[in-house]
């Protein structure tokens, strides 16, 4: 008899959860959503970020209410998402790089655990440029040089130890190389490039427009596939190293935000990536649409993280949670 009605005191609540799951997204969003993006304004991260935004929030009927930091690396908008309450009225826009790789080369107090993923919506391509007159042609042929001539090569980074820095630490172990990079915060290492400052420039796309006129020639991408604008160039794969990185654009809420309220963002992000404008504005900025929805998105980024967790050892980093 107890177990007769143990079983219907379990019914009967997974009976409520789903119900008052259902009601409260119907109703919701009823305030505006507090939207922290992980960029500064006017970066690609906010640029394209709004544009999805600003179509969801007509479909959700409230506005979204855009703030944008970028502090500490992007550790700051981790930290105010991770504290946020998980109502379905704060969250936040980032790269894929600041959340699976940042916690590999500083102390930072969040983990992927502490975020639900929404949406996936952008895919961020990047590879090896150097200078058009340079005397390589090919990525092998760069590595050659390299190796006849310690350290004489060197190469542009955004900051030291973001994936594109680790993908030529990668090549550097594989090889036996030794050559020096560069990082130019606060700077375009574009313009460190084309001024003759360092060698080469690993790094994403920021680099296509100088590689579309001729300025520079792309050696090689550290995507799983070869670029659509440039069939011809090989990846890091094709090229015997075991070293893939893709940085996406995505959608994240805190820990424990109901699932009814992400299928609701999601669905809405979703439409909102394929409407015309957004999809020509991405294009005009060198990435690519790119979505996967909550369940998928999240069984992507714990893969990811095993990925990436295998290439750092590679290199000799571990995760700075594990030196304290």
């Amino acid at each position: 008899m107890k177990s007769i009605v143990s079983k219907a005191l379990v019914f009967g609540w997974c009976l409520f959860m789903l119900f008052s799951g259902i009601s409260l997204a119907q109703t919701y969003p009823t305030k505006p959503i507090v939207f922290i993006i992980n960029s500064a304004p006017g970066q690609l991260g906010d640029v394209t970020t709004r544009a999805v935004a600003g179509k969801a929030e007509k479909l959700l009927g409230q506005p979204f209410d855009f703030v944008n930091n970028n502090a500490g690396g992007g550790a700051v908008a981790f930290s105010m998402v991770k504290k946020a309450k998980p109502d379905g009225y704060t969250i936040m826009s980032t790269a894929t790089g600041n959340l699976i790789w940042l916690p590999f080369t500083r102390h930072v107090d969040y983990k992927l655990e502490d975020f639900t993923p929404i949406t996936q919506n952008l895919l961020m391509e990047s590879g090896v440029v150097v200078k058009a007159d340079a005397p390589w042609k090919t990525f092998k042929e760069f590595v050659a040089y390299a190796k006849q001539n310690p350290g004489k090569v060197s190469y542009a980074i955004t900051s030291a130890g973001v994936p594109m820095d680790i993908a030529m630490q990668y090549v550097a172990k594989q090889e036996g190389i030794r050559w020096t990079a560069v990082p130019t915060p606060g700077s375009d290492p574009n313009t460190m490039l084309l001024g003759g400052h360092v060698t080469a420039y690993s790094g994403s796309t920021s680099w296509l427009p100088h590689v579309k006129t001729g300025a520079f020639r792309l050696l090689a991408v550290h995507s799983s596939k070869r670029m659509k604008e440039f069939p011809d160039v090989p990846t890091f794969k094709e090229l015997g190293y075991d070293f893939v990185h893709e940085s996406q654009s995505v959608f994240l809420a805190p820990k424990g935000t109901p699932e009814a309220l992400i299928k609701k963002l999601d669905d809405a992000f979703h439409k909102a990536l394929d409407d015309k404008d957004v999809i020509d504005l991405y294009t005009k900025l060198g990435v690519q649409v790119s979505y996967r929805d909550h369940k998928e998105l999240s069984k992507y980024l714990y893969e990811n993280l095993d990925i990436v967790g295998r290439a750092m050892k590679t290199v000799g980093i571990t995760p700075e949670a594990e030196k304290r």
